[in-house]
């Protein structure tokens, strides 16, 4: 069902959890992860005009070859085999098209789970993801906070 799993990675920890989720799907179907960094290249336009552009793609490709290795050390750990590549352009875009390209099955990917506002205002990577993607997206949450409509009734609703 799955030959080729992509697992896009930012370096938080969190990511850890979409990881070993994507190794234990890609050992059950003997599959392929491809894990991917995208450098953010947008978020140079907010930089002083005398900053150092290459040396700030310098630090940002550092953190992706080491977000990189850590999923390399996941996917090693269940003996699933391993692609990776560091990538320039806006996140979202080019998750989709690097899946897109490559004939991906399946995107496995965390999320922080912001609800209400906070997703309002910054938006998702995962959900531009989930939205544009022609193959199936699996997000894994790894952080926020209970939404409404998440937290379990208080005990005498329950009861009820």
């Amino acid at each position: 069902m799955y030959e080729r799993i992509l697992v896009p990675t930012d370096g938080s920890a969190g990511v850890e959890r979409a990881v070993e989720h994507a190794a234990r799907l890609a050992v059950e179907h003997d599959a392929t992860i491809h894990a991917v960094y995208v450098v953010n290249t947008a978020s140079f336009a907010s930089l002083p005009m005398e900053t150092s552009w290459e040396g700030v793609s310098d630090m940002l490709r550092e953190d992706g070859e080491d977000a990189l290795e850590r999923v390399e050390r996941i996917a090693g750990k269940h003996g699933v085999e391993i692609e990776t590549s560091i990538i320039d352009g806006s996140p979202s875009r080019e998750i989709v098209r690097y899946a897109t390209e490559k004939g991906i099955d399946l995107i496995v990917m965390g999320t922080q789970g912001r609800g209400g506002i906070d997703r309002l205002l910054l938006g998702s990577v995962a959900e531009r993801v989930v939205r544009s993607a022609p193959m199936p997206v699996l997000t894994v949450r790894f952080g926020g906070t209970e939404t409404d409509d998440e937290r379990p009734p208080p005990a005498e609703t329950a009861r009820r």
